[in-house]
């Protein structure tokens, strides 16, 4: 039987520990990490950049269809279980990338790591450290995030360095290898769902040592002293807040994929190098990493929703400067804005599902936002690939995202907390 404390410390901080690493490993199915290699397949097969956007835009939407059935799943088997499963599928999924010979091949190992990578990989960490925190929720979510901006800013570079290395193929067999011999065994032996289930409460306020015989009796004392209103899924969907906030998390959603997956090409337009454009990619990670420790500890004092509103002014700043784009100066400036809006955004979009519906039905309710978030990202390279080929540049489509932000203030300024009914 495993102890309730590791080494005197909350047991709730390996959990944040793991979930980081997990956040971490969900790297092979973001965009971050696909984008590095759309130029390979452009050489080795001879595929237009439209014809890859609408495979990785169709594939996103399949993914994002299934995140409510994942949510679920979340529910009824526990994080412990489901990330063992998922991180394994996802090895094998990125193995199956490495084969990759024709569009359809393309299309299918799209679809399964972005649904067990980019999908299942964020969604389970983030409902699995709300289940450990209350109090203390916003910092741990904080440090739990550290996993994915470390993510994006390792693994742009780290793909670029393997594709020089050695190939794009090989590449995908090193990211699946270390998922299947590293991480899963990890969340086997570490993952544990709830703190009541160790004898323990929310933020480590107090340990409950029992005999065997009084383990139901203790869970019973445990659940009664947790003091948080759990909706279901159908109680915050009759909510303002539920839908408002639904909007918040399909922008950013559409507007970072459709930059990151054509960054490249984007400042390859301004004579900007592919070498900077890599760089903003960390750097956005980089600068991501103090602010959402701050955003964090924010959130523990402040209304959710007003630092989401904050997230969308940035947002629409961030573009502009985009568009504006045509010196390294202003590149970085680039990075560091995107960086800021990132960690901010991160933050606030994973923690204000349980600080508003509970902790209880968090895999059903946080299943429909990673829903929303996948269709979101869907949609963001298309138009982008499209634009270009029509036109033979993205300023027209960059303009036309200059809206989404827009709505999304207006949104975030409606997604009040709500008040449940008794």
């Amino acid at each position: 039987m495993m102890k309730v404390r590791f080494q005197g410390i909350y047991y709730g901080w390996i959990i944040v520990f793991l979930a980081a690493l997990g956040s971490f490993f969900s790297g092979p199915g973001q965009t971050y990490s696909n984008s590095i290699f759309i130029d390979e397949y452009i050489n080795t097969f001879g595929w237009s950049r439209s014809e890859i956007s609408g495979i990785y835009s169709g594939a996103t939407l399949a993914a994002g269809l299934l995140m409510m059935v994942v949510g679920r799943y979340v529910d009824k088997f526990g994080q412990r279980q489901m990330m063992v499963v998922v991180s394994v599928i996802l090895g094998l999924s990125c193995l199956f990338n490495s084969i990759v010979q024709n569009i359809w091949m393309l299309g299918i190992g799209f679809f399964l790591v972005r649904l067990f990578g980019q999908g299942s990989m964020s969604l389970i960490p983030n409902t699995l450290v709300p289940q450990w925190f209350i109090k203390k929720r916003g910092r741990a979510m904080s440090f739990m995030a550290m996993g994915g901006f470390a993510s994006a800013a390792f693994f742009p570079i780290a793909n670029a360095w393997l594709i020089d290395l050695w190939s794009w193929e090989m590449a995908w067999r090193v990211w699946g290898i270390l998922l299947l011999v590293l991480f899963a065994p990890l969340a086997f032996l570490g993952v544990r769902n709830r703190p009541e289930d160790m004898g323990l409460l929310p933020d480590g306020d107090r340990a409950i040592s029992l005999a065997m015989e009084e383990v139901s009796n203790s869970k019973q004392q445990l659940q009664n002293a947790v003091k948080e209103e759990d909706w279901t899924l159908q109680e915050a969907m009759k909510t303002r807040a539920f839908w408002a906030i639904l909007i918040c998390v399909g922008i950013p959603a559409l507007v970072n994929t459709g930059i990151t997956f054509h960054l490249l090409s984007i400042f390859g337009e301004s004579q900007l190098s592919p070498q900077l454009a890599a760089t903003v990619l960390s750097m956005m990670a980089v600068i991501g990493f103090p602010i959402s420790l701050a955003a964090g500890f924010i959130l523990e004092k402040v209304r959710t929703n007003l630092l989401l509103t904050v997230v969308f002014v940035i947002e629409i700043a961030l573009l502009i400067i985009l568009i504006n784009s045509h010196s390294v100066l202003v590149g970085v400036m680039f990075g560091i804005i995107w960086g800021i809006g990132n960690g901010l955004e991160r933050i606030t979009l994973n923690i204000i599902w349980p600080n508003y519906f509970g902790r209880r039905y968090i895999g059903s309710i946080n299943g429909i936002a990673m829903m929303i978030m996948v269709i979101g990202s869907a949609f963001g390279p298309l138009p982008l690939g499209i634009g270009f080929d029509h036109f033979h540049s993205y300023k027209e489509s960059l303009f036309l995202l200059l809206l989404f932000p827009i709505i999304g203030v207006i949104a975030s300024l409606l997604a009040k907390q709500p008040i449940k009914e008794t």
